[in-house]
């Protein structure tokens, strides 16, 4: 029958992969990937052979009628990304949207994701978050900062290590050199890094070193902004 699943990868340790996720990637007619390279490098891994094609933000658009039409001829298609879950900051929304908008079915499994095992780590209030993914590179960026000063959530960015640094001194500037911040860098691998601390003291840890990896930056909401008497999530279970 035909239908498009998105298939969450490991972030890191292959052993994260889920077994119905190995059943459907043996079992489809054809694998699409961000990069195939790195998802041919899993499949060698588990020892599955399926027919590869590159999806990726640069041609999403361009395929995008061709995939529509071998879906609806009843191929069994699958989405995967570099790392984590297909669309969540990677290429994905604009097929599933054809797809919903076409009748074709689409089912997602669950998996690995960066942001979750981060903002558990980061020891911020959980219950409540906001996930922004990478903020823009220019036009938007000092707009996005205005709003976040007055966030009071726990809100999630993905940063770049080469950018690592430029955004904790964004967040020192806006947020004040005493804002919680955790930093969690290559997750699930052999040299993960979780940094905890004020945004001034991550600042100069991250300052003396060469940042390698994937970066999840994870930021405490503005306990200021909290509607009075409802400063944190534990004054909250104290009196419930």
């Amino acid at each position: 029958m035909a239908k498009l699943v998105l298939v969450p990868t490991p972030i890191g340790n292959l052993e994260d992969i889920t077994l119905r996720a190995l059943r459907l990637l043996k079992e489809c007619d054809l694998i699409l990937a961000e990069d195939t390279r790195t998802t041919s490098y899993l499949l060698k891994h588990f020892e599955i052979s399926k027919p590869l094609r590159s999806y990726h933000q640069h041609n999403e658009h361009k395929i995008l009628e061709d995939l529509i039409a071998e879906l609806k001829q009843g191929k069994k298609i699958i989405l995967v990304s570099d790392a984590g879950t297909p669309a969540v900051s990677d290429p994905g929304f604009l097929l599933v949207r054809e797809c919903l908008r076409n009748g074709v079915e689409v089912e997602t499994l669950p998996g690995a994701t960066a942001f979750v095992p981060a903002l558990v780590n980061s020891g911020f209030p959980c219950n409540e978050f906001v996930f922004m993914g990478f903020l823009p590179q220019k036009k938007g960026r000092h707009t996005k900062w205005q709003q976040l000063k007055k966030e009071e959530r726990t809100f999630i960015l993905y940063e770049s290590p080469f950018r690592l640094v430029k955004l904790l001194e964004e967040i020192k500037e806006n947020l004040g050199a005493q804002r919680m911040v955790s930093v969690s860098r290559e997750l699930s691998k052999m040299f993960e890094e979780n940094k905890r601390g004020p945004a001034e003291e991550v600042l100069e840890h991250f300052k003396k070193k060469t940042v390698k990896g994937e970066i999840v930056v994870v930021v405490e909401g503005n306990p200021d902004n909290l509607p009075e008497g409802r400063q944190s999530t534990e004054t909250d279970e104290e009196e419930a």
